[in-house]
């Protein structure tokens, strides 16, 4: 086994390539609003998606033809050239790393657009192996167009290797900005008997016990989360690495009720964000994944309450000590964030009165 000194991570890949960062800047990116380049339809909407969503997303990979791969790239090239991103951040997602596409991305994309392209999402994540390929690729391209900041690269969790070597893959570089779920691939490599991208499954339950030994009486159903394992699983890699954990796709666009449901599960267990594949998932990630006024106002009252962070206080006849200080600690910090990408937002949180 091969040893590494610590201080070699933080040396560029390539001569002449940007140094990596110290730490992954905690930029809002509640949704990741996915875009066909190759679309005009699509493209020809995406300036006046900027300052409305905090991602958008060239995507080159599923959901692209391959008659259409070319197009889509350079379409992206196109569309990053000629439009201000603004505070919105630009991420692509390559081809998958088996396929004949993916060096080409690369190299076009880094070389032609490198500084305006924030996180490089790479399909099919298999272990640090692939990670580590993408990290010297782009730090070669960097160097070789003049790209003055480090690309990041984000993760898709998609296969059962994926999963089991998800420790691995979140500490592989520190390139690594974050992992995203990617259920319907997931469920294929597992499989799982569901055809549905994300969300529950009728099928997938607990069933209240017998009412005086009646088997087939009125007995109440729960049904059942299958991807809570996995997110949390993938939200303790992200957060022993210091990086930003995602739900991924929901497929049922007509299902807003349910996407809110699988969307604010993963909120709540960790994650920063989620994708959206249309524009109506856009309005709920960005609710759901913005702490409400209440949760602000209950946090900060904690955080005037506990003064210098140490010992314990009653507050509505609950304890609060330093660990319920940090949970929320994490949540005025959340807000300060978006508050400051989001002027609605910041005038919600502004308006909070902490009653004593």
């Amino acid at each position: 086994m091969s040893h590494k000194s610590p201080k070699d991570f933080f040396a560029p890949l390539a001569v002449g390539a940007p140094a990596p960062l110290r730490e992954i800047p905690a930029r809002p990116s509640r949704a990741i609003h996915f875009f066909d380049p190759s679309n005009p339809k699509m493209a020809a909407k995406v300036p006046a998606m900027v300052g409305t969503v905090d991602v958008l997303l060239g995507n080159l990979e599923d959901a692209v033809k391959a008659d259409n791969k070319v197009a889509a790239r350079e379409g992206l090239v196109k569309i990053a050239s000629e439009t201000d991103f603004g505070k919105t951040q630009l991420w692509t997602r390559i081809n998958s790393l088996d396929s004949p596409w993916v060096l080409d991305d690369l190299v076009t994309l880094v070389t032609e657009i490198g500084d305006k392209l924030d996180v490089v999402m790479v399909p099919k994540v298999q272990g640090p192996e692939d990670i580590h390929y993408v990290d010297r690729l782009l730090a070669q391209l960097e160097a070789k167009g003049g790209v003055q900041k480090p690309i990041l690269i984000h993760a898709i969790l998609e296969t059962a290797r994926g999963v089991a070597n998800v420790e691995e893959i979140a500490l592989a570089s520190p390139r690594m900005q974050g992992i995203s779920l990617g259920p319907a691939d997931l469920a294929a490599d597992r499989k799982m008997k569901t055809t549905r991208v994300g969300g529950g499954h009728p099928g997938y339950l607990v069933r209240q016990d017998p009412v005086d030994g009646e088997i087939h009486g009125n007995r109440t159903v729960f049904q059942q989360d299958l991807w809570h394992y996995t997110i949390a699983k993938m939200v303790d890699a992200c957060a022993a690495a210091g990086i930003y954990p995602y739900y991924g796709p929901f497929g049922d666009i007509t299902d807003v009720v349910a996407a809110e449901d699988q969307f604010r599960n993963a909120f709540l267990l960790g994650c920063v964000g989620t994708w959206s594949l249309h524009p109506k998932q856009i309005e709920i990630a960005n609710r759901v994944f913005s702490p409400s006024v209440e949760d602000i106002k209950h946090a900060r009252r904690v955080v005037a309450a506990m003064g210098d962070g140490t010992g314990a206080v009653m507050l509505d006849g609950k304890m609060e000590d330093d660990a319920s200080l940090k949970q929320c600690l994490v949540l005025v910090d959340l807000a300060e964030e978006l508050a400051a990408i989001d002027p609605k937002l910041k005038e919600l949180y502004d308006a909070i009165e902490i009653e004593d």
